[in-house]
């Protein structure tokens, strides 16, 4: 996969695995994974699919309806991508957190959906639940926070609300934000993030 490594200066701080938006590239939350952890190593991954011209992480069949199965492959695909990575550039697997927005937020979901132990913690910009009906790993431990709009067009409060709550019947130990700007990205939502990520 299309990717930056910017080697951080704790070798034991969380490596920080950076998931941008539709449209976006690896590029898109390094400054985003500065501001939340400054001494941690990033990873920014480009979506190896493209919908008119437009990097994502998996296909959707309309706005707001995935396709799952190509979810679950892409899904796969990334988390052999992280272990590769955890080889070549030297940094603890079991020490990853995912900073995701949007279409690169419900990726990271998936993983959390999907494989145990895949993330250490996760933060998620503006997410939708990835699957429904599904059967979740033991996610105790695991730690999420969900940046989330309360009038988001795209995700609406209901589907935030659905998210934390599968989440925490599998295990996690999920905070959620609530800010008024739609489906963007704020710089408050990132402060409360870099608050929570002190914690964890």
């Amino acid at each position: 996969m299309k990717h930056i490594f910017e080697q951080g200066q704790d070798p034991n701080a969380p490596t920080l695995l950076l998931l941008h938006g539709t449209g976006g590239t690896e590029h898109d939350l390094i400054n985003i994974g500065k501001m939340i952890s400054p001494h941690s190593s990033l990873l920014g991954v480009r979506g190896n699919v493209m919908e008119n011209g437009m990097p994502r992480f998996f296909r959707r069949l309309a706005e707001g309806v995935f396709d799952e199965e190509d979810l679950v492959s892409r899904t796969e695909e990334l988390n052999l991508f992280i272990d590769e990575s955890a080889k070549e550039y030297q940094f603890d697997r079991n020490n990853v957190v995912a900073i995701g927005y949007s279409n690169g937020a419900n990726i990271a979901g998936s993983l959390l959906f999907h494989y145990k132990d895949s993330l250490k913690a996760a933060i998620l910009f503006h997410p939708m639940v990835p699957r429904r009906g599904i059967e979740l790993p033991d996610l105790s431990g695991s730690k999420v926070f969900i940046g989330a709009g309360k009038n988001d067009p795209l995700c609406t409060p209901q589907e935030s609300n659905d998210l934390m709550e599968i989440l925490q019947n599998a295990g996690a130990d999920v905070q959620i934000h609530w800010e008024n700007y739609g489906h963007q990205l704020t710089r408050g939502e990132v402060e409360k993030a870099a608050e929570w990520f002190l914690k964890i």
